[in-house]
């Protein structure tokens, strides 16, 4: 056994941070040092915001785990603590960080502790005792009863009970039927199915081989975006070591059942999320929605019973066949069971990935595990469920995470992307940005979500400019209703939720925009004007210096002056004054003055 286990934290947020670095750095070490060290890498270890993350496992089993881990202070715990026996503590993310421990991990129980691209650490964690027990001792009848009772839903952002959906597929004729694990996450602000992929392929791969047995499937697909290698390349390899060890392929564990799984790469169209588009892209066609009926698990990929779940459902599989269904059900709401993972980010102190019960609330996602807001700045608002979310203002803090409470505040639950706003945030801005990315989306096939929601981000747009009216408003919400009823799939359903919730929650803005041409967060370009403070203003140029288009002028040592016509309002003189003589200033400039 090694004196010393050094885990470092490698999915994407840990490598984008430098962990490779110090990686190599400990690595070496492990070749050279006379102490017994064994080096590993792990998924996301969850606080993103402390990357990268360095655990220190001591061979009588004490842990610690450093933040913020550079090549510099990776040298320094290998002198100090490696080799000195010193645990250097204003490095440690502590024991009893809240982050932590305000938490309840099923879904990311194993990431960021085992090794992803490693079978045998998962099978050290009780992997894949799940599915010996559903192959030797459960009918798929009775599998699928055990789902219902955990009262699982799916966490790809509708909240259909999954074993109602599983018992559809299984009692649906046909002599082929598919498993699809959705992976295509594509909403701005989300990366829960990335690091979950990431940290724990296996648990994905056995939950769908599951999925598989309950609804008579002998065949799946995964398919996940292509702009997430690091996912790839580790399915790839937990479906090679599952078929190495027969947990994959004919007759599993010689069960006499038989499954098969391929990955199909998506080239990143969000609507794709939408299961007949994901079904039409892995056939080969252009990824557009279907009316339905029929549904999927009564026709679906290349017309035979097909069954779809996201990463996460899938995950939540494994765990729930241990443990019993009723047990799992004991964690959350009465009609929202488990936990829900979320990715936390935007403009808060503690980002990163939290996987809480239903029920917890608002309040305690941002300000106890999240820390508050960056800056110790007011809390504006929260977006929850991506584009086809909403924005939750400050007033409904207190509101439970769960699909029927977040629903009737207008928002929804989504695949679990969180982003969080201060008062720094133009909320008319946020719904022209969330808008601009559904139309961008849509696929073009119904009227009104392709010309529908072009209509509403020209409207958002002027009023953004200065030139809107208060007839806009009416409009808007019009245009949001027929949007909502005559669209096809989910992307035109929900596209106007943003747009919706921040008219309910913040029509103040919209009306300072059109009545007095404001942006009270001076966000809007085309409402704010830079300006020099003339008291404050000591001559020394800096911001002469990064300005892109020649706008300010004046000589050293003399007050500058903006000239408006050339400023483009990008904000690099503010960023470089020293003196706070950079003032932006908005609600006195008429409107199509500047532009």
């Amino acid at each position: 056994m090694p004196e010393y286990e050094i885990i470092i934290g490698f999915g994407s947020c840990g490598i984008a941070a430098g962990a490779r670095r110090a990686f190599d750095i400990f690595a070496e070490e492990a070749e050279k040092s006379s102490a017994k060290i064994s080096v590993k890498p792990t998924g996301c270890i969850g606080a993103c915001h402390r990357e990268p993350l360095v655990g220190v496992r001591e061979s009588d089993g004490k842990q610690y785990l450093y933040g913020e881990v550079d090549e510099k202070r990776a040298g320094e715990i290998i002198n100090r603590h490696i080799h000195g026996g010193e645990v250097i503590r204003d490095w440690l993310v502590k024991p009893d960080y809240p982050y932590f421990t305000k938490q309840k991990k099923i879904v990311l129980a194993n990431s960021g502790i085992i090794d992803p691209e490693n079978m045998d650490e998962y099978i050290k964690v009780k992997g894949y005792k799940a599915l010996k027990k559903v192959l030797f001792e459960m009918t798929p009848e009775e599998l699928i009863e055990d789902i219902k009772a955990s009262g699982l839903r799916g966490r790809g952002g509708a909240g259909f009970p999954t074993g109602l959906k599983w018992g559809f597929a299984r009692n649906s004729m046909g002599d082929k039927k598919y498993m699809i694990c959705n992976a295509d996450e594509g909403d701005p602000g989300a990366f829960m199915d990335r690091s979950v992929l990431e940290g724990d392929p296996h648990a994905v791969l056995e939950g769908m081989i599951i999925g598989a047995y309950a609804i008579g499937a002998d065949e799946g697909f995964i398919y996940v975006r292509a702009e997430y290698p690091l996912a790839i390349k580790r399915l790839n390899i937990a479906i090679a070591q599952a078929k190495a060890k027969g947990l994959l392929g004919d007759s599993i564990m010689n069960s006499g059942f038989s499954f098969n799984v391929h990955i199909k790469e998506g080239a990143g169209a969000f609507v794709c999320g939408e299961e007949t588009a994901l079904m039409a892209s892995i056939e080969g066609k252009r990824g557009m929605p279907r009316l339905r009926p029929p549904y999927p698990a009564v026709k679906g990929l290349w017309g035979a019973p097909t069954n779809i779940n996201n990463v996460e459902t899938l995950a939540n599989v494994p765990a729930i066949i241990r443990m019993g269904g009723h047990v799992y059900a004991e964690t959350g709401t009465e009609k929202s069971k488990g936990t829900k993972v979320f990715a936390l980010a935007g403009k808060i102190k503690r980002g990163g990935m939290v996987e809480v019960p239903m029920g917890t609330t608002l309040r305690e996602v941002i300000f106890d595990i999240g820390g508050g807001i960056q800056g110790d700045k007011k809390f504006r608002a929260v977006q929850l469920g991506g584009p086809s979310g909403g924005c939750i203002p400050g007033s409904l803090l207190d509101t439970p995470v769960d699909y029927d409470s977040l629903t009737s505040t207008g928002a929804i639950m989504g695949s679990g992307g969180m982003v969080v706003m201060d008062e720094s945030t133009c909320m008319v801005d946020v719904a022209r940005f969330f808008l601009s990315f559904t139309q961008n989306e849509s696929c073009g096939k119904c009227t009104f979500c392709r010309i529908g929601t072009k209509r509403m981000l020209e409207i958002l747009e002027r009023i953004t400019m200065g030139h809107g009216g208060m007839e806009d408003i009416d409009k808007l919400e019009e245009l949001a209703v027929k949007i909502k009823v005559a669209s096809l799939c989910a992307l035109g359903q929900t596209a106007p939720n943003p747009v919706l919730t921040t008219l309910k929650y913040f029509r103040e803005e919209y009306e300072d925009h059109i009545l007095r041409k404001k942006c009270p967060a001076k966000k809007c370009k085309a409402l704010i004007r830079f300006k020099v403070v003339p008291e404050n203003c000591t001559g020394c140029t800096l911001c002469v210096r990064v300005c892109p288009t020649g706008s300010v002028h004046g000589e050293r040592r003399q007050i500058h002056e903006i000239d408006p016509d050339l400023c483009i309002k990008c904000g690099l003189c503010e960023e470089a004054c020293h003196f706070d003589a950079i003032e932006i200033t908005t609600g006195d400039i008429k409107a199509g003055v500047i532009s």
